[in-house]
């Protein structure tokens, strides 16, 4: 897991990436859907509930940030969010 931050105005752009199984296209698009099941194994098999992501997402959104995620099966997931830097 690679994390990584720059400034773009007031704002901290944070991304998180690693070099996992990654995410197939058809869970991608219903990431964030609290109705479905997204998560999936891990490398080395281990479990997730996929609500992490989803709390990351409102309080991102809360502070007026927002929250991406690219992926490719076999080779990853980077999660992209800003928040701001001043109140």
């Amino acid at each position: 897991i690679t994390v990584s931050a720059k400034m773009i105005g007031e704002w901290a752009e944070v991304i998180v990436t690693d070099t996992g199984v990654g995410i197939p296209k058809e869970k991608l698009s219903k990431l964030f859907d609290l109705g479905e099941k997204t998560s999936t194994a891990g490398t080395r098999g281990e479990a997730g509930t996929g609500l992490g992501l989803n709390l990351c997402k409102d309080l991102v959104e809360k502070h007026g940030g927002e929250i991406s995620v690219d992926s490719s099966e076999g080779k990853g997931t980077s999660i992209h969010f800003t928040l701001p830097t001043a109140p």
